[in-house]
């Protein structure tokens, strides 16, 4: 009787430990499009000149989808946004980060990779296609 009393004592402080995190808003759904807004995951001013350093050393050797050709029409530029979805279209147009910048850019999440969509670095959840992060490379 003393065993179930704790163990009900200890379920109960679970549920109200939860629902009060829930209330904090530490619980899932809070950001936009059902994304935690938590920015320690986005490209710092470090990664970005790091990012930048790495395309300008590469001269005419950049590998496909960071080519100066290999550019987005502005109507799908648009649909591609920070703590957004990747629609479908681009879906299709997701090339790994190459590993000589991977090793220069903070570990992702879990969950998470860069990638590389049409002159675009993206921290990208492969299962969801959601958008943690976007930094466009200017030629």
């Amino acid at each position: 009787m003393r065993q179930n009393f704790w163990l009900c004592f200890f379920c109960g402080l679970l549920v109200f430990c939860g629902a009060f995190a829930m209330a904090q808003g530490h619980g899932h759904g809070n950001g936009k499009h059902g994304h935690d807004d938590d920015d320690r995951y986005a490209y710092s001013d470090h990664d970005r000149n790091t990012i930048r350093g790495w395309y300008h050393d590469q001269g005419n050797n950049l590998p496909p989808g960071l080519a100066k050709k290999d550019r987005l029409p502005p109507g799908l530029e648009k649909q591609l946004e920070r703590r957004g979805t990747l629609p479908p279209g681009l879906q299709k147009k997701i090339r790994p980060c190459p590993i000589e910048l991977e090793r220069r850019l903070p570990p992702p999440p879990p969950g998470y990779a860069h990638t590389v969509i049409e002159g675009h670095i993206v921290l990208l959840n492969r299962k969801t296609y959601a958008v943690l992060d976007v930094f466009h490379i200017e030629p």
